[in-house]
C-alpha cells in the first residue's frame, strides 16, 4: 500500500479530523508510520480516551478490504497532498485531509461557483435562483451547492438542463444520496459529468455536524458564493460565513420585503454581502471578462415570461404605472406584485423608476 492509503485509514475513524491529523503527521511524519506507530505514542497525541479508541479501530480496521469497497462503489479519493486535490479548498483553515468523490474528478479543477440558501422556497426564490444558474453556466461556472431540497436542488437542476456541470458536496458518505428525494438528481449529476464529494467516509450517516462542515467545503470549493433566498437562521448564512473566512466574495439577491425568506439575503447585505440582480453584477465585481454570458435579447426572454408576467406587461405595455396602480389593474395581492415585479426585473422584462413607478424595460 501507498502512503495515501493510509491517510484512508485516519479518514475512516471519525474522532481524527484536520487539526488532529495535522498533529499526527507533525509527530510521526507520514501516515504510514503513524498508523503502524507504538501505542504508547498515539495515546500521548490523542490522549486517553480517544487514543485508546482509535487504538481499538485500528486493530480491527482493513484498509485493503476498504481500498476493495471503494473500487466496488465505483468511489475515488483525493488526499490534501495529491496534485489533483482542488487548490482553492487547500487553501481554507483546516481543509479536509481526504476528500472522496463519485462522478469526474476532474470538475474538481474548474473555475466553481456556489448558488445555495432556503429548503422552503418561494416561487420567487425558484424562478430568481433558476435565472442566475443558468446565466452563471452560461458564463462557464462550474456550479456548486449541497444537494439539499429547495435552492441547492434547483441549482443542481438548473445547470444540468443548461448542459452545465455541476458539484454537490454532502453531509454524508458519497455512497448515500440525502435526502433521498434527490436520488434521481444524484444519480443524474454522476451520469452527466458531474460530482458527488464528501469528507466522510463511505457509508457514513448524516449527523448534525455534518452539515456545517460540508458548508465550508461548497465555501472552500468555490470562486464566490450566491445566496438566493433564506430565513435569518437559514443554513446558507452558515456557508456565506465560511466564504467571509475564506476571503471568497458573497453575494446576495434582495427579495420581497414581505417574505421572511428574504431576511437572510438582506442580513448579508447588510453585513457587506454585495447586493445582485444580474450575473452581470457578479462577474463584473470578480472582474470576469462576461463575453460567454448568453442572456439573450428582450423577445427571447418575455417569451420566457410566466402567463402572470404577460399580464403585467400588457398592465404596462402602453404606459409607466405606479406599484398601487398595477395592484389595482392586476387585481393580485400586493405581495404577489412584488414577488412578480422582482423576478420580472431580474429577467429584464421590467424596470424600477423612481417613487414606485414600472416600466416595460426598452
Amino acid at each position: 500500500m501507498g502512503e495515501r492509503d493510509y491517510w484512508l485509514g485516519f479518514s475512516v475513524f471519525s474522532g481524527i479530523g484536520p487539526f488532529k491529523f495535522k498533529k499526527i503527521l507533525e509527530e510521526f511524519g507520514t501516515a504510514k508510520k503513524a498508523w503502524e506507530g507504538s501505542d504508547s505514542k498515539i495515546l500521548k497525541i490523542l490522549g486517553e480516551n480517544l487514543g485508546s479508541k482509535f487504538l481499538d479501530f485500528r486493530s480491527k480496521f482493513s484498509i485493503e478490504n476498504y481500498l476493495k469497497s471503494l473500487k466496488k462503489e465505483n468511489v475515488w479519493f483525493l488526499t490534501l497532498k495529491d496534485k489533483d486535490y482542488p487548490t482553492l479548498l487547500s487553501k481554507i483553515k483546516n481543509p479536509p485531509f481526504v476528500l472522496y468523490g463519485k462522478g469526474n474528478s476532474k470538475i474538481l479543477s474548474s473555475i466553481s461557483f456556489a448558488v445555495v440558501g432556503a429548503r422552503r422556497t418561494t416561487h420567487y426564490g425558484r424562478e430568481v435562483t433558476a435565472i442566475f444558474t443558468q446565466d452563471l453556466v452560461h458564463a462557464g461556472f462550474t456550479i456548486v451547492s449541497g444537494l439539499a431540497m429547495g435552492v441547492d436542488g434547483i441549482s443542481h437542476k438548473t445547470t444540468l438542463d443548461s448542459n452545465g456541470k455541476t458539484v454537490a458536496v454532502l453531509g454524508c458518505g458519497v455512497d448515500c444520496c440525502n435526502p433521498s428525494e434527490n436520488l434521481s438528481l444524484y444519480k443524474r449529476i454522476i451520469e452527466e459529468g458531474g460530482a458527488i464529494v464528501s469528507e466522510l467516509s463511505l457509508s457514513h450517516p448524516p449527523t448534525k455536524g455534518s452539515f456545517p462542515a460540508r458548508n465550508r467545503i461548497i465555501a472552500g470549493l468555490s470562486l464566490g458564493i450566491l445566496v438566493t433566498e433564506g430565513g435569518e437562521d437559514s443554513g446558507s448564512l452558515i456557508t456565506a460565513n465560511y466564504a467571509l473566512s475564506f476571503n471568497r466574495r458573497i453575494f446576495a439577491v434582495p427579495g420581497p420585503i414581505t417574505s421572511s425568506l428574504s431576511k437572510g439575503p438582506f442580513k448579508l447585505i447588510q453585513k457587506g454581502a454585495k447586493l445582485v440582480t444580474s450575473a452581470e453584477d457578479i462577474l463584473v465585481e470578480l472582474k470576469i471578462d462576461n463575453g460567454k454570458l448568453k442572456i439573450g435579447d428582450e423577445k427571447e426572454r418575455r417569451k420566457k415570461g410566466t402567463k402572470e408576467e404577460e399580464e403585467i406587461l400588457k398592465i404596462l405595455e402602453n404606459e409607466s404605472l405606479h406599484f398601487d396602480e398595477i395592484v389595482r389593474r392586476s387585481q393580485f395581492s400586493s405581495s404577489k406584485i412584488g414577488s412578480l415585479l422582482s423576478i420580472m426585473e431580474i429577467k429584464g422584462l421590467v424596470k424600477s423608476l423612481e417613487s414606485g413607478i414600472f416600466a416595460i424595460t426598452s
